[in-house]
């Protein structure tokens, strides 16, 4: 198989639906896209019914093209991180992976368009992370969220407005910024750093004002990701966690019990923002973000040092912050649903508490005079203890 029919393969896969965001190529399946959240089938000409595991590997070592340490990786590994793009069409991040002694390999499509706060309807938050002088701005969610993307739109409203020098080491480069009042060098694991770590050790002597870092991954790189924040750099990154406790309780993980006061004093000083995402399908088809934002105040602080407790969650934090445009994921759902982006069903699947969504849904649809209860004909016994 050569780098012309790969090339067509993934056109054809690219143009079979609207909206595709992931290619995938597994053995014992056809050719399938992910469009809105779900998996179809591609049908190609010829017809593939099934995939067998000697094409799933043609294809694989076709996208590696004989780089020696993506292969060593793949080997060593089971896995490898790299990007391809077509040509003036799409470019993709690319996860090659082993299962049951075949290869896999799933192509994120990335988008060439550089996107605006403005554009993705982001909440206000985000314009106030962009003006950030110093700190760690922490972005979380599943894989697939749209969390790169969110980082991405913050950079170009630096971009826009400030002249500074912004480093990004990413795994791989996925938004490719061009220069506008900022500078930017964009570094990819692999071809310009090893690891995240020695990245971010270099980028500190690389003068830069604003670093973004594709992942924090291991210990090391958070202990020199809070130095650097400490030092007057703003530190923008993404973790997987689902919520804001979720995300100081993987940081504070990463560390042993010895270190946990003295990270915990360090995170409350350098948090300014942990903005956590997930995409909830949307009415009509298509999918909506949805975000849970906690900015760095007194309570937060203590909350970071001395842990959470009785009245004192981030949870509740948040939920009292409001005003400040900080938001639970709860708050959040409940709006999308009150502008009738998702579906009751759709808001109660995806919420942290789904008595509070509940209650929400609720006071929505009383205001809309809406029934809230299937229960009907109750009336007041008022013959209930008199004597007949």
């Amino acid at each position: 198989m050569r780098k012309q029919e790969i090339d067509y393969i993934l056109t054809r896969m690219l143009d079979a639906y609207g909206n595709v965001s992931d290619l995938n190529i597994t053995a014992g399946k056809p050719f399938q896209v992910e469009t809105s959240g779900e998996l179809v089938r591609v049908d190609t000409d010829p017809p593939f019914e099934e995939l067998t595991p000697f094409q799933t590997e043609i294809f694989a070592l076709n996208l590696v093209n004989q780089d020696r340490r993506l292969s060593e990786t793949l080997l060593a590994e089971g896995s490898c991180d790299l990007s391809y793009e077509l040509p003036g069409k799409a470019r993709f991040r690319v996860n090659i992976f082993s299962q049951r002694n075949n290869y896999s390999s799933v192509l994120r499509k990335l988008e060439t368009k550089i996107p605006t706060i403005e554009e993705m309807g982001l909440p206000k938050p985000f314009y106030q992370i962009a003006k950030e002088k110093n700190g760690i701005v922490v972005v979380t969610g599943a894989t697939g969220s749209g969390k790169s993307t969110s980082l991405a739109a913050v950079l170009n409203e630096i971009n826009e407005n400030k002249s500074v020098h912004v480093v990004t080491l990413e795994d791989p480069v996925e938004f490719e910024h061009p220069h506008k009042q900022a500078t930017f060098n964009q570094r990819e694991m692999g071809s310009d750093f090893d690891t995240f770590a020695s990245g971010l050790r270099a980028a500190l002597r690389q003068a830069p004002k604003v670093i973004l870092v594709g992942e924090m991954r291991d210990r090391e790189t958070v202990e020199i990701g809070l130095s650097a924040a400490e030092t007057g750099h703003v530190v923008m990154t993404t973790l997987h966690t689902v919520d804001a406790g979720q995300t100081i309780n993987r940081i504070l993980g990463m560390f042993s019990i010895e270190e946990e006061n003295q990270i915990r004093i360090r995170l409350a000083e350098t948090v300014r923002w942990i903005i956590c995402q997930r995409l909830l399908p949307k009415e009509g088809g298509g999918r909506v973000a949805a975000f849970e934002i906690m900015g760095s105040n007194l309570r937060v602080k203590d909350a970071i040092l001395h842990g959470e407790s009785e009245g004192k969650t981030f949870y509740e934090i948040i939920e009292a912050s409001s005003t400040y445009g900080w938001t639970t994921f709860d708050q959040y759902i409940i709006g999308l649903y009150k502008k009738g982006v998702i579906s009751e069903e759709t808001a109660v699947a995806y919420a942290t508490s789904k008595g509070v969504v509940g209650r929400g849904i609720d006071t929505v649809k009383s205001s809309r005079g809406e029934k809230t209860t299937d229960i009907e004909g109750l009336e007041i016994d008022r013959g209930y203890g008199k004597k007949k």
